[in-house]
């Protein structure tokens, strides 16, 4: 029978509700014992008469481990893909009880040694909040003093940001403009349902509101040399780290060769369009195909942009661009970044050309 200790909900997801434990394929099994001995769970008994391995309760078994696949001798041991736990780990309730637990267990997880950090804490103050259709902000924040100025960043980093008066962990945004003089920058946030800050931004922030920020943090920047064309995939608001990269290239290069590939759900979710557009009638060195699965009445594709009706990387994958001698940076949800990376690789585009920033939803 399966183990009360062991078959307790997986951060917040009862056991039971999961499809995760091993199987075996009689046929490959040679009975080493391997996997029945290497299990702390007792997932495993072995038949002395048949001398093979069996599940006897697979609910023990943990979510996410593949040990027993990992050390089998003739890889007789198969699991759910990955995918099943990567689905998980997406769920906000998911990302909140191990928030909770980890802030529980603060005294016991806690690293007690000081470990030097190069980022600061500054405070910025929010002088303008938009809705951008019913699922996405667009929030602008300026210092709120000197000390807090906002102008030494590489476009295409994040900030780590707080909900003030909770003791719940930062969340992570990307910067969505390019450093200016006054420390003015933008940040994009989509709506996740139940989410807790997206939840608090959507219903509670406001202009005046004083947020503790941490950074800029994270190694998303354009790294490529001047001569070098470039092609940038954005899903979302993954749009927001790809906008400010193509706003300073415009600025500091602007004979450079860029061309952006950003889709959404619905075309109502599109902002900025009017930013892009100009960008696209002055420099006819920037192109830019947008991609939506459904398109919402009245929907009219701004001069200078191109219009496909799907995703961005089957937009992509039918492209008549070159894109192979391209350095290539993606911004989106995981499922993107995951399609995306299998055009650019049909498309003969090497590995070392492409940047990644993810995000699990």
């Amino acid at each position: 029978m399966p183990d009360p200790k062991l078959v307790r909900p997986w951060h917040g997801i009862p056991r039971e509700q999961i499809v995760w434990h091993p199987t075996v394929d009689d046929d490959a099994c040679i009975g080493c014992g391997t996997c029945v001995t290497g299990c702390g769970r007792l997932v495993y008994r072995f038949d002395f008469e048949r001398k093979k391995a069996v599940i006897a309760d697979p609910l023990n078994c943990l979510v996410g481990c593949t040990t027993c696949a990992n050390t089998c001798p003739t890889h007789a041991i198969s699991f759910p893909p990955l995918e099943t736990i990567a689905e998980l780990l997406e769920r906000p309730e998911v990302h909140h009880a191990v928030e909770d637990e980890l802030l529980m267990r603060k005294d016991q997880v806690a690293w007690q040694e000081a470990l030097p950090h190069p980022d600061r804490l500054v405070r910025l103050v929010v002088t303008r909040k938009e809705p951008i259709g019913e699922k996405n902000l667009l929030v602008t924040l300026e210092p709120y003093g000197e000390e807090d100025c906002m102008c030494q960043f590489i476009p295409g980093q994040y900030l780590e940001i707080w909900v003030p008066g909770t003791p719940w962990m930062s969340r992570a945004y990307s910067i969505g403009s390019a450093p200016r003089e006054d420390g003015r920058i933008e940040l994009h946030l989509r709506r996740i349902e139940g989410g807790r800050f997206t939840t608090w931004a959507f219903a509670q922030l406001k202009v005046g509101d004083v947020l503790t920020v941490r950074g800029p943090l994270g190694h998303f920047v354009v790294r490529s040399s001047l001569d070098k064309p470039l092609l940038f995939v954005a899903r979302g608001t993954g749009f927001a780290p790809i906008k400010a990269m193509i706003e300073q290239q415009l600025e500091l290069t602007p004979a450079r060769d860029l061309l952006l590939f950003w889709g959404v759900t619905d075309t109502s979710d599109f902002y900025e369009l009017d930013l892009l557009s100009g960008w696209a009638k002055s420099d006819p060195n920037f192109r830019c195909v947008l991609t939506a699965r459904t398109v919402s009445a009245g929907f009219v594709v701004p001069q200078g942009l191109e219009f496909r009706k799907g995703t961005c990387y089957d937009a992509l994958e039918a492209s008549r661009f070159e894109i192979s001698k391209r350095d290539v940076y993606v911004a989106g949800p995981r499922k993107t970044v995951e399609a995306t990376l299998r055009v650019l690789r049909a498309k003969g585009v090497p590995h070392e050309q492409i940047l990644i920033d993810s995000y699990g939803n």
